[in-house]
Parts: C-alpha cells; sequence; structure tokens
C-alpha cells in the first residue's frame, strides 16, 4: 500500500498563534516545525507497521512546516516554493490513499482554532456551488477527481468534525480542542502521537476491509470567493473571472481540477 500525505502546520497539538507559531518570522515558528515533523513521523511508523511501504508527504504549509533533516524512512518529502499545485497532485495517481496531518478548520468555524482558508489574512469564505467548504474538501475533492480516497485526518477537532461531514467512515484523530480562534487545549505531545498512531492504524485496516470512496461531487462548479479587503478581490480578478462585488469574485468550470485550487 502506498499513501500520499498532505500536511499543515495550524492543527498540529501545541500550535495556537498565526503571529507566533505559523508565520515565518514568528519567534516559535522553528519549534512549531518541530512538532509538525513530529507528528508526521508518528503517523509514518504506524503505517509502516500496518504494511505500507511507501509515503510522499507534501509539506503544504506557507512558508514550509517540515524540518527535513528529522523526516524517518521510508517517507519521502515533496517541499519547495512556491507550489506548483497541478502539478505536484498529479502524483497522487500513483497511490492507494491519502491522508492529512496537522489540519484546520475552514475560515468562520468558531471553534475552530487558528480556523482560515487558504490565507489566513485575506480569506472571508470560499463556496462550492454554494456550499462552503475550506482546504479540507479541496484537497480531497482534487484527489476524488484521481479516483483516491482520502481515509485519515488529523487536527483540531473541528477540523475533524469537517472532514466527517464531508466524508463517510473516515478516521480522525483529534489532537487538540479549539476554544477559539487563538486558543485551544492539545493533547500532551507523547499523547497527540499515540493518538495519531492508533488512528491511522485503524484507519487503513478500515479501509482494507470496506474501502472509503473517493469525494466526487456533481459538476458543473461555481467557485465564489470573498475576501475582507477589495485589493485582494482586485488580484483575484483574471480573465475568465466574474467580480460578484467589491469583495467577491466567482469562476466556473466543468472540470473540478480546473477551479478547485485556482
Amino acid at each position: 500500500m502506498k499513501i500520499f500525505m498532505m500536511t499543515d502546520l495550524e492543527g498540529v497539538a501545541g500550535v495556537t498563534s498565526f503571529t507566533s507559531q505559523a508565520y515565518a518570522d514568528g519567534k516559535y515558528y522553528e519549534q512549531s516545525k518541530q512538532l509538525l515533523t513530529a507528528e508526521v513521523n508518528a503517523a509514518v511508523a504506524a503505517m509502516v507497521a500496518e504494511g505500507v511501504t511507501d509515503v510522499l508527504v507534501l509539506d503544504a504549509h506557507g512558508p514550509g512546516g517540515i524540518n527535513y533533516a528529522d523526516i524517518k524512512p521510508p517517507a519521502r518529502l515533496m517541499h519547495g516554493r512556491p507550489i506548483q499545485i497541478q502539478k505536484t497532485m498529479v502524483c497522487v495517481q500513483q497511490f492507494d490513499a491519502c491522508v492529512m496531518i496537522g489540519q484546520h478548520a475552514m475560515a468562520g468555524t468558531a471553534d475552530g482554532d487558528m480556523n482560515h482558508t487558504q490565507s489566513s489574512a485575506s480569506v472571508d469564505y470560499y463556496k462550492l456551488n454554494g456550499r462552503p467548504i475550506g482546504e479540507t474538501a479541496q484537497f480531497a475533492l482534487y484527489v476524488g477527481a484521481y479516483g483516491k480516497p482520502m481515509i485519515f485526518l488529523s487536527g483540531d477537532e473541528a477540523a475533524c468534525r469537517e472532514v466527517r461531514e464531508l466524508i463517510p467512515g473516515v478516521t480522525t484523530a483529534a489532537v487538540k480542542e479549539g476554544l477559539g480562534r487563538n486558543c485551544a487545549i492539545s493533547l500532551a505531545q507523547a499523547d497527540s502521537h499515540a493518538l495519531i498512531a492508533r488512528q491511522i492504524r485503524e484507519a487503513i485496516r478500515h479501509h482494507r476491509q470496506k474501502p472509503i470512496a473517493p469525494l466526487v461531487w456533481p459538476g458543473p462548479y461555481v467557485l465564489e470567493k470573498r475576501f475582507f479587503h477589495t485589493d485582494v478581490a482586485d488580484q483575484n480578478c483574471w480573465k475568465g473571472v466574474e467580480r460578484v462585488d467589491s469583495q467577491t469574485v466567482r469562476m466556473k468550470a466543468d472540470n473540478i481540477l480546473d477551479i478547485i485550487f485556482a
């Protein structure tokens, strides 16, 4: 079995602040990268124990969130900026299933610690065919278009709830409970690692016994993005994009791959 792993930083236990922990100039940014890398290693070791032979880890946090030197084999790391997302994600076809580590809830989730969608500084919301979506849905729909299921997610409780509403049968590991956007109750690191390991092994067993279906929504597709400020909407008005109002843009496509990460 071969697994593709998407990672982010804001859903990791012990990380609660954009300014000091998630931004590249933050006082505790390097420490946060260590926390994410350790959760990734816990997941990889558990998957190997379940017979997984290949894990490709995508470092998807904005400025990067993983310490390369600390990644344990057999994991391989896909990293570097800027991410060419369309080219990067095509390699998903080589894998059997996908997982997410360190994920956060979509923008506007009241109990979502560090909730946001794509940009924590500029995005109010994304809606696909009228339904609010976050990065979890973006990833699951993208890999689903290639026929690949997302079988596991770790992050805060709100992120786990979000993915369970999207994907029937998905397995989750809530390593912290959000009390607000910049406050949470985190498990001790050893407990978060143990939970991730236990649950990701369960996800693999469950998927082998009763396969999770890829997430696919019927088209055609309309993606609406609303921003906090008008200048960001200005920057997102390229050819084929409709300006709905001063802060909102809308785009349409028949193929989900053409729109979900546009």
